[in-house]
C-alpha cells in the first residue's frame, strides 16, 4: 500500500512525519540510541528483513544514519546516527514519556541522565521568559501567506 508523501507540505510536522512517521522507523532510531549498529542488532524489534532493509535505506538517504563498512569481505555495514539523527533524541524521549503516562505495561529501560542517574523528562521551555510552560500556555501562530 502506497502512502501519501508529505515532504512538500507547509507544515514541519507533516514533513518530519514523511521521514520518521512509520512506527518501525522510530523503533529503529530508538534502538540506535540504545547502541544498535548492525542489521542483526535492529532485528530484535521483530520486523521482517525486507522492512528493516527498506527503513535503514531510507534513513541513510535522509541523512539520519551514516552507513560505515565493518566487514568489507562480506559487504557488511554498521549504521551510526548523524547529527540530524541525534536531533531526534528529544522526540524519542517525549514519545517515551507520553507512553509512560498514558499507556500501561512494563518499562524495562528508564531514560536517565548518565552522570547522576536521575530520570530525564522533556519539557516545553520559553528561553525569553526563562521558564517551563504548560500545554495550555502554548499556541501555534500561523504565518501570513504572501
Amino acid at each position: 500500500m502506497q502512502h501519501t508523501r508529505l515532504f512538500d507540505q507547509p507544515c514541519p510536522i507533516a514533513r518530519a512525519l514523511d521521514i520518521v512517521g512509520e512506527w518501525w522507523t522510530l523503533l529503529i532510531i530508538r534502538d540506535a540510541l540504545l547502541g544498535a549498529r548492525r542489521f542483526e542488532d535492529f532485528k530484535a524489534t521483530g520486523m521482517a528483513d525486507n522492512i528493516l532493509s527498506a527503513r535503514l535505506k531510507k534513513l541513510v538517504e535522509e541523512g539520519i544514519f551514516e552507513r560505515r563498512p565493518y566487514d568489507v569481505i562480506r559487504n557488511r555495514f554498521e549504521y551510526h546516527l548523524t547529527e540530524k539523527g541525534r536531533g531526534l533524541v528529544p522526540v524519542i524521549a517525549a514519545l517515551r514519556g507520553w507512553g509512560q503516562l498514558w499507556t500501561e505495561g512494563l518499562d524495562g529501560s528508564p531514560l536517565t541522565h548518565g552522570a547522576s542517574e536521575h530520570q530525564v523528562s522533556v519539557r516545553m521551555y520559553c528561553a525569553d521568559c526563562d521558564r517551563t510552560l504548560d500545554a495550555e500556555e502554548m499556541e501555534v501562530t500561523r504565518k501570513s501567506r504572501l
